[in-house]
């Protein structure tokens, strides 16, 4: 497929920095239209502005935002070809958000289920690409715990971290289990060590590996290779350039976590998460 040949509409949570905004910058060149949604209205506003693109500024710790936000683009956009769920990060203490829910954990996963599940009948009738930007985290430090959602036992911002990146691989599995049949192509990747302000906020290793200078260059990479993946899964075609429902590192299908290929691990995570944002909506 010629990637300029068809223009699409495609919607990047996350898009004020790092792969997020690499990725906006590479498709709008392209000839896409790119909507901007990120947390910092300055931040945001001045990526739009620089590719001349919509934006949306949400705080995914806030689902009433993301419910917001859901109803902004459905109105807007009547075809949406991709949803990019990109946005996401480590954190440091253990904290709630204002819905009561262990702040990693929704900002990683939760955030981006309810805004799939809000925008699924455009998503559908678009045929749409749903990504999430997953990681090795998943692998290296999950150790999920579907009673244990909320980070509560032995929390450490990395073990947090590593099980949002795996609920992100098994919403990926779930969504295209119950929806491929509907036209959905769901795809996770993880983008490499990627050298932006990622863990800036947190106490773990990963904010002094990210963030010394010197070592930072040695493990990390630009984000414009961390956005590789993002854009040619955003460009590409479904079942036959990549494979819906699977997880990608360096353009290759990839195994996670075990946990992250249990099916029944997946489809329970999906009703528990349907359960807490039909609650916060209460």
């Amino acid at each position: 497929m010629n990637p300029e040949a068809t223009s699409r509409t495609i919607v990047i949570t996350g898009a004020s920095d790092g792969i997020g905004a690499a990725a906006a910058r590479t498709l709008a060149a392209a000839g896409h239209e790119v909507v901007i949604v990120g947390r910092s209205p300055e931040k945001t506003a001045a990526v739009a502005g620089e590719l001349g693109a919509p934006f949306h500024v949400t705080d995914f710790a806030d689902l009433s935002q993301v419910r917001s936000l859901a109803r902004s683009l459905q109105e807007a956009h009547p075809r949406i070809d991709v949803l990019a769920n990109n946005a996401g990060g480590i954190m440091g203490e253990r904290s709630l958000t204002v819905d009561g829910f262990e702040r990693t954990f929704q900002v990683n996963h939760l955030a981006g289920f309810l805004l799939t599940q809000l925008l699924l009948p455009t998503l559908v009738c678009s045929r749409a690409t749903v990504v999430q930007t997953a990681s090795a985290a998943a692998r290296l430090f999950g150790r999920f715990d579907l009673d244990d959602l909320q980070n509560e036992q032995a929390y450490s911002p990395q073990k947090a971290y590593g099980n949002g990146k795996l609920e992100n691989i098994l919403f990926t599995r779930e969504l295209q289990r119950r929806h491929g049949a509907d036209g959905i192509a769901a795809v996770a990747f993880h983008p490499g060590i990627v050298g932006t302000n990622f863990a800036s906020d947190s106490t773990s290793l990963m904010r002094f590996i990210y963030h010394t200078p010197g070592l930072n260059r040695l493990f990390t990479t630009s984000p414009d290779q961390g956005a590789d993946q993002l854009v040619w899964l955003a460009q590409s075609t479904p079942g036959s350039d990549w494979e819906p429902g699977a997880y990608y590192e360096k353009r290759r299908v990839t195994r996670s976590a075990a946990a992250a290929h249990d099916d029944t691990l997946a489809a329970a995570l999906w009703e528990a998460s349907e359960d807490m944002v039909r609650q916060s909506a209460a």
